[in-house]
């Protein structure tokens, strides 16, 4: 795949020039695409390939490469149809005709029942009845079991399995079970005797009396220190003066 570019003005009209690698525009002898103009500079430009992409850059030459009647700063990148300017000649651009890749057909596969024909007799001639009654599966039935039969099967014996191996007393209470004593009382507790709870001091709330004369003295310190504060700051004036 290659550009072209076709030449609209100047000495090259109606000329494609085939862009298929790095090109130097401008009079140099040296310069792929030689145009001999007065307005072009030696080397006035040049097309850059880039993987499959085509740019132009401008040679700082002195009357300037546009593109879309734009002046170049730096290089640009092409596309179908602009216009590329040196000084006064104008090329089209022209891309490369992409290849079209046209999808593979899918094959289709015949499937001949005839192939094997034993297989599918026995399918079709097999009764629904000679399917094996193994291969159902039954229902389970699930019975709900006491806690007693529970208890019974985890080693826990029922309640008159346990009371035939119990021996009873006269009095009806189990034989064979010893019975704790009692802790001795110690000597000198009367267990008759009321235990009386110690009485718990409550403070006493100050009366009102004792507030009013805590605040008489509060109020008596206070003017005292005033008074004795003026009387230090008036000695204090007379000493200074």
């Amino acid at each position: 795949m290659t550009w072209k570019l076709q030449a609209i003005s100047g000495e090259l009209e109606g000329q494609e020039v085939i862009v298929d690698r790095d090109m130097l525009v401008g009079r140099h002898q040296d310069a792929d695409i030689q145009l001999q103009s007065a307005e072009i500079s030696r080397r006035h430009a040049a097309f850059l390939l880039k993987d499959t992409a085509l740019w132009v850059q401008d040679l700082k030459s002195s009357n300037g490469t546009f593109v879309n009647d734009i002046r170049l700063e730096q290089e640009k990148l092409l596309k179908e149809g602009d216009i590329v300017q040196f000084a006064s000649i104008k090329f089209n651009v022209l891309e490369p005709a992409k290849v079209r890749v046209e999808p593979e057909q899918p094959v289709a596969v015949d499937v001949e029942i005839a192939a094997a024909p034993q297989a599918v007799e026995r399918s079709i001639q097999q009764p629904s009845e000679a399917v094996a009654t193994a291969e159902i599966p039954k229902a389970v039935e699930v019975v709900e079991k006491t806690a007693a039969q529970s208890m019974s099967e985890q080693g826990m014996p029922e309640i008159a399995a346990r009371d035939t191996n119990v021996q009873l007393t006269r009095d009806g209470m189990p034989a064979n079970v010893g019975i704790p004593k009692p802790a001795p009382i110690p000597e000198g507790v009367d267990l008759q005797a009321q235990v009386q709870p110690a009485p718990v001091a409550t403070p006493e709330a100050p009366s009102v009396a004792d507030k009013q004369l805590e605040e008489k003295k509060n109020t008596s310190v206070g003017l005292i220190t005033i008074v004795t504060l003026v009387i230090l700051a008036i000695i204090a004036w007379l000493f200074f003066k």
